[in-house]
């Protein structure tokens, strides 16, 4: 009978959030938005009445009210939307005990053991929406497929508050009209590639031999031909095989332009201690560093490089950002946003290979020192004790991204390899 699938997202979910905490608001268009007198005055989330208006994600605030003059902007409220979002998975998980997150507002669910066919997999997706909105006061959109992509491409398909069937029998005709930019991993650059070669549906990518994809995107070409034809036998996780945390991270604007190595590494070590912190709170260490850099040329990248070890130790976070700076960015024009974030994460009490050659005594002082800082944090509050370093520029230094942080969704393909992705149908 094959597999059953929920894709569940919450709608507008920050936006939807700051409404069911102030149920005032419903009854005007509303937008989740950052400060703009730090310059992180953009639109990040917006309700359907704000939608209506056109108001956009990313946009500026000034923008959005020029479409929408009576816009109310609310400031964002992390701790609210991951207890919501806990309490969403709560729900799903009396019906499933695989469950996995894709973000705060995306979930995978398999309902394969408690569901009898797709009909009934659909009625009880309903059943799950409906509670959903009364029991949070927000709604959910649900895609029900036999495999994680077409899952999620139902729940993008119709929104708010709605079930969509994409299944074995119908998706030849459900799915591949959509554009190619609908299916899960078709950024913008991939979609203009594919435009190049005439590829514009879903139903396109599908019938396109996958030789010629593979001779133009590499493994990705394999990948999308698999996703388009729906073959895609990536399992969702068992809840208690998930890590709590696959990642962290920590992007800003900065309150000014960036135009110096000395600002950067400022930036890269306010943002590198927040994630540090962040780590040990988990009980993590990592083994890889990323840092994204946009430009006020709108020039973005992302770059990342293996560590020497192991670590949740600041220094060597923001040292090897740093070299990753220097190593791809020429300074062309003035930096207006960095983004510092750690992957491939082991528990603290993972054992480590140890060098013969390397002294482990100052690391572990230096880790020691961390934690006895976190503590007086904890204690006192953030600001009790700080670094030397960020008194050189207080405007960036005494900015506290631990407090107002950003939450990076966990990437679909950290959880499945490129064997585990393609099935057959």
């Amino acid at each position: 009978m094959g597999r059953r699938i929920f894709h569940a997202d919450f709608n507008s979910f920050y936006a939807s959030v700051a409404c069911f905490l102030d149920p005032a608001l419903r009854p005007h268009p509303v937008a989740v938005a950052g400060n703009p007198e730090m310059r992180h005055g953009i639109i990040l989330a917006k309700n359907e009445l704000a939608k209506k208006f056109g108001v956009k994600t990313g946009e500026a605030i000034w923008q959005a009210k020029q479409k929408c003059p009576l816009l109310i902007t609310v400031k964002p409220d992390f701790d609210a939307y991951q207890k919501i979002s806990a309490i969403g998975r709560t729900i799903y998980s009396e019906y499933s005990d695989r469950v996995e997150a894709f973000g705060l507002d995306e979930n995978w669910i398999d309902v394969t053991a408690s569901t009898t066919d797709m009909a009934d997999a659909y009625r009880l997706a309903q059943v799950i929406r409906g509670r959903i909105r009364e029991e949070l006061g927000i709604t959910v959109s649900i895609g029900v497929a036999d495999n994680k992509v077409f899952a999620k491409l139902g729940s993008d398909i119709k929104k708010p508050d709605a079930v969509t069937l994409v299944s074995p029998d119908n998706y030849q005709r459900v799915a591949w009209p959509l554009p190619a930019r609908e299916l899960l991993y078709v950024g913008r650059a991939t979609e203009a590639k594919l435009l190049k070669y005439g590829i514009v549906t879903i139903g396109d990518l599908a019938t396109t031999p996958e030789a010629f994809l593979r001779a133009q995107f590499g493994k990705c070409g394999t990948m999308l031909h698999a996703f388009a034809n729906g073959l895609d036998a990536a399992p969702v996780l068992h809840t208690v095989d998930q890590q709590p945390v696959k990642s962290v991270g920590n992007g800003l604007t900065t309150p000014r332009d960036l135009v110096n190595d000395e600002d950067v590494y400022l930036t890269i070590s306010m943002l590198a201690e927040s994630v540090a912190m962040r780590l040990r709170e988990h009980g993590m260490r990592a083994k890889t560093a990323h840092l994204g850099v946009r430009d006020t040329g709108l020039l973005c990248f992302i770059c990342q490089t293996k560590l020497d070890h192991p670590t949740n130790i600041t220094i060597e976070i923001s040292r090897a950002c740093m070299q990753l700076f220097r190593a791809h960015y020429t300074w062309q024009t003035p930096i207006r946003s960095l983004t510092v974030s750690c992957s491939d994460l082991i528990g603290m009490d993972s054992p480590v290979q140890l060098s013969l050659f390397d002294d482990e005594a100052p690391r572990r002082k230096a880790e020691a020192a961390e934690v006895a800082v976190d503590d007086i944090r904890r204690r006192f509050g953030y600001r009790a004790i700080g670094r030397a370093i960020f008194l050189k520029d207080r405007e960036i230094g005494l900015m506290a991204p631990k407090v107002d942080h950003t939450v990076h969704p966990v990437g679909y393909l950290q959880n499945a390899t490129m064997d585990s992705v393609i099935g057959k149908r």
